[in-house]
């Protein structure tokens, strides 16, 4: 076999191997153009985050003369027998299901309703994502003066209805966390709302009119034709709002900054007590893997029920 005819054979292969002409160069731009993008990400959250998995390995502490040794897993060893931290892991987990669940079934009941044909129907769904529209912190001050003892609204609205003298939330031992979780609730219904929503909007109406030619119920209907078209958003909103609400902090800070007595103190509200208060940085930083550690596992359970829903379908 002649050189010429081993050329003859390997070009075409090289050349499929290698892809198109200009490929790379348009490989290059992709690249160039995904850059603004990803500098952000990797600067603003790669970044902090491996940085703050190394000094979860050191005793980092405030003060600019202070040395930082590195300690290795002590960190991680003195949270195991943190009864405070695992007490707020307990409440974040609490706080976390007590918000998402409810706030689920009301926004999928929300957008049930916003999807017929109602009249003003138009301002009935822009007044229901005002709340979404509001800063947290805005939503914090607005619901202290609702709970306030002397002159909120609701202790006036309980003394006017004559069902006592009203009390103080916030501060109670055994009213400050579900008040908080209401707060949670009515926050971040909107953004359920809209996704849901947006499923059903997506949903053929075909559908509905054949389940009700065939007799279906409104009941039967929502299981055999409405579920199943909006089931992967719902996994998705409930699986994002259970992370988001177990992650949060500006809105309890807002309420009870974790009073009374600790009973609302989240994961992250002790994060950063230890990390901003006490100076106890590498300390607060283990706080934070753990944290994200749980939140990967929760990441890893979601993709793989959505990977075997995928393969059933």
């Amino acid at each position: 076999m002649t050189s010429a005819s081993v050329k003859g054979r390997s070009g075409p292969r090289r050349a499929q191997e290698e892809g198109p002409p200009g490929a790379a160069a348009r490989d290059r731009a992709a690249w160039f153009l995904v850059l603004p993008a990803l500098l952000p990400i990797l600067i603003l959250s790669v970044g902090p985050l491996l940085y703050g998995i190394a000094l979860a390995f050191t005793d980092a502490q405030s003060g600019r003369t202070r040395s930082t040794q590195w300690i290795g897993t002590l960190n991680f060893q003195d949270l195991l027998h943190d009864t405070l931290f695992w007490d707020s892991f307990r409440i974040g987990l609490i706080w976390a299901f007590g918000v998402t669940v409810p706030q689920f079934l009301l926004a999928l009941g929300l957008a049930l309703l916003l999807n017929q044909k109602l009249r003003m129907r138009w301002l009935a769904r822009a007044l229901a994502i005002i709340p979404w529209a509001m800063p947290e912190v805005v939503v914090g001050i607005m619901w202290r003066l609702v709970y306030n003892p002397d002159a909120g609204i609701l202790n006036e609205t309980i003394r006017e209805l004559g069902l006592g003298d009203g009390r103080d939330w916030l501060t109670g031992l055994a009213t400050a966390l579900p008040a908080v979780i209401l707060v949670g609730i009515w926050a971040g219904m909107p953004q359920t709302t809209v996704a849901l929503l947006a499923g059903l909007q997506n949903t053929p109406h075909e559908l509905h009119e054949a389940a009700a030619l065939d007799g279906a119920g409104a009941w039967r209907r929502f299981r055999t034709v409405t579920w199943p078209a909006i089931k992967p958003i719902a996994l998705a909103i409930t699986a994002l709002n259970f992370i988001w609400n177990f992650n949060s902090f500006a809105l309890v800070y807002v309420l009870t900054s974790g009073g009374p007595g600790g009973r609302t103190r989240l994961p992250m509200l002790f994060a950063y007590e230890e990390a901003f208060r006490y100076g106890q940085f590498g300390y607060a930083a283990a706080m934070g893997c753990v944290m994200v550690a749980v939140i990967s596992v929760i990441l890893a359970c979601y993709l793989v029920g959505r990977i075997k829903g995928g393969e059933e379908r």
